[in-house]
């Protein structure tokens, strides 16, 4: 569909060239600073976003194309104690780790390569008809703080957040309080007509009632898909005839719910479809490539019945709501991180007015500061001086590239990038490192001048069938902090939060497969496909409501992450046993002398904790090394 909104976007370099440029160059950091002064404020860049043109080109011109620049033989600044590579969660955490357990008279140096700090934990800001609107482009919320670690659990004390508060800051009766519930949308693309419905995706807890009949009733399925759906949640009967519980279990791990609702209970593909992807959010992949025991785990239909009883829980299994979220989801743990290390980059000193906050970036490279973040500079080279007592760290910055040296280095970047960028890696840890496979992810945030529609609708979020893009979108979460205030009023402005994870379903690829393919697909699209595909299922979905996208849309930011997710191990298509504690990431996250490796990959566990634990580890290795 053609559009002709008015949107704020903003045009991104075109890329750098990928020429060596041989000799030294003066210290960038005076230059990017110069920039931050006078340049755009990042959270508020509109358009395409995440993995943003000038952050990936270098990196990829190393990985896929083995381009080579050479080192410096002039080294740029001073010493420093520690050079981090990645300014991510993980890289942020291991550099305030090290200042508390080296002292403050440490040097610290983090390199990230893209325009701002906090890797996926990215921050989005709209200014709409008066209103300041915050959202979250990546990492969403401190998930399960309970299980943390104690140094997990100690590292987000010291940083000054105390998740209990939240309990008063997320309105736990938002929606119900106002009669919204979830909603399900079917295409006219795939369905041949617009329908939006109340879903029973997320409302299925048992024999159906006669709520969710009347909800298949309209569902666009003929007669046999509608009676195969309502038979599906209707009942709780046993599927898998006989057999010892250890038996089933073993049965279930070795077919997809996919395989498990068509095979075994017989439903129809209709009713496969609505329910396939409902996942894809939490795993990056659909019940094509998950186990039934996974979904038995998770409670869906058809999987009530089977009289296994309780199982260890997954790593998603804990019970504890999920209400731990910043408004700006985790950017508000990486401010909360850089006001430790730079606490003039991060105006205040509480927790709460983290979210109101306005970073200096011109402050985060600062000669005089004992730390120092450094953005859109890409490591390239990574090594032992000969004599093996200290790492020379090459990056590119602006076409240029620079060297520093450093006692100690922690590699806090994509874990798919150190063989590449670190020819000590043994051969076995690279292999073992290859292995794992990050899910490609889009996070989609859409200002709207009101959310008239919702209300009228009575949804407060929309799951899509067969999507084209968005699997899913809605309102987000209802937390209010720090004088910002969640939206009060259907009239007012508001922010949607729109998922897509490109997936390539049904035809037997297993998950690191469809994680690969789905990343060249995000490469291949253009902000302007995004926003016809955004904008053309936001439309369908409410114009029941009467929501008009020229009219209401004020603003798009689509957060793209090629590489998203941390990979997480599935039972399906993984080894039986593999988890954060056992695994390939085990061996690829091996120390290498003055290197050592933090990040989520090498946890093998997506979740803010995974990250801090690996930052933990990593420093622990380095601080025993003189």
């Amino acid at each position: 569909m053609a559009c002709d909104l008015k949107i704020s976007r903003r045009d991104f370099i075109n890329g750098i060239a990928f020429g060596a440029v041989a000799g030294a160059a003066l210290n960038p950091a005076e230059v990017l600073a110069a920039a931050a002064r006078g340049g755009a404020y990042p959270p508020s860049l509109t358009g395409l976003r995440g993995a943003h043109a000038g952050s990936f080109e270098v990196a990829h011109a190393v990985s896929l194309a083995g381009a080579q620049f050479a080192r410096p033989k002039r080294q740029t600044d001073s010493l420093y104690d520690l050079v981090v590579v990645g300014g991510g969660l993980s890289g942020l955490a291991a550099a305030f780790r090290y200042r508390q357990r080296a002292g403050e008279s440490a040097r610290i140096l983090v390199l990230d390569n893209h325009d701002d700090f906090g890797g996926h934990a990215k921050r989005n800001e709209f200014e709409v008809d008066g209103h300041q609107l915050i959202g979250y482009g990546g990492s969403q919320s401190i998930d399960k703080p309970s299980s943390f670690s104690p140094a997990a659990r100690q590292l987000l004390v010291d940083a000054g957040i105390e998740v209990e508060r939240f309990y008063n800051y997320f309105d736990h009766d938002y929606f119900k309080s106002r009669q919204l519930g979830s909603g399900v949308y079917f295409s006219r693309t795939e369905y041949g007509k617009d329908v939006t419905a109340p879903s029973v995706i997320d409302t299925f807890s048992g024999p159906a009632t006669k709520r969710i009949e009347q909800a298949v009733s309209v569902y666009p399925f003929d007669d046999q898909a509608k009676a195969s759906l309502l038979g599906l949640l209707q009942n709780d009967r046993d599927y898998l005839a006989g057999g010892s519980r250890e038996e089933r279990i073993s049965r279930l791990r070795r077919m997809s719910y996919r395989d498990y609702l068509l095979n075994v209970v017989g439903v129809s593909d209709d009713v496969y479809y609505l329910f396939r992807d409902n996942i894809r959010g939490l795993w990056g992949v659909g019940w094509d490539a998950l186990s039934a025991l996974e979904a038995y785990r998770q409670g869906m239909p058809g999987t009530q019945g089977l009289g296994i009883g309780e199982l260890p829980v997954s790593s998603h299994g804990i019970d504890e709501p999920y209400i731990f979220h910043f408004p700006d989801g985790n950017a508000g743990v990486a401010r909360a991180l850089v006001r430790r290390l730079i606490p003039e980059a991060v105006p205040g000193d509480t927790m709460e007015d983290l979210l109101g906050a306005r970073v200096r970036y011109d402050v985060l490279d600062a000669s005089r500061s004992r730390t120092c973040i450094r953005l859109q500079s890409t490591a390239v080279d990574v090594r032992h001086t000969n004599d093996q007592k200290q790492v020379d760290v090459t990056y590119v910055s602006d076409e240029v590239p620079y060297r520093v040296r450093a006692k100690h280095v922690v590699l806090a970047c994509d874990n798919a990038m150190i063989p590449h960028i670190c020819p000590e890696l043994p051969h076995e840890q690279a292999e073992a490192i290859g292995y794992a496979v990050k899910v490609p992810l889009v996070y989609i945030s859409v200002a709207v001048r009101n959310w008239r529609a919702f209300a009228d609708l009575g949804f407060y979020s929309i799951s899509i069938p067969k999507p084209l893009l968005m699997h899913s979108f809605g309102m987000d979460f209802p937390v209010s902090m720090g004088g910002y205030r969640f939206t009060q009023n259907p009239d007012e402005p508001t922010i949607l939060h729109g998922t897509y994870v490109p997936t390539v379903p049904d035809q037997g690829l297993s998950a690191r497969e469809q994680h690969e393919r789905g990343r060249r697909q995000l490469y291949s699209k253009t902000f302007a496909e995004f926003e016809t595909s955004i904008v053309g299922q936001i439309q369908g979905a409410l114009a029941p409501g009467g929501f008009d996208a020229a009219r209401d849309i004020a603003g798009i930011t689509v957060n793209r992450w090629p590489h998203g997710y941390a990979y997480e191990y599935n039972d399906l298509s993984d080894p039986e046993g593999w988890g954060p504690g056992e695994g390939p990431h085990v061996r690829g996250r091996a120390q290498i002398g003055r290197i050592s490796i933090a990040n989520a990959d090498a946890s093998a566990f997506a979740y803010i904790n995974g990250a801090f634990d690996a930052a933990d580890r990593a420093v622990n290795e380095q601080l025993i090394v003189s």
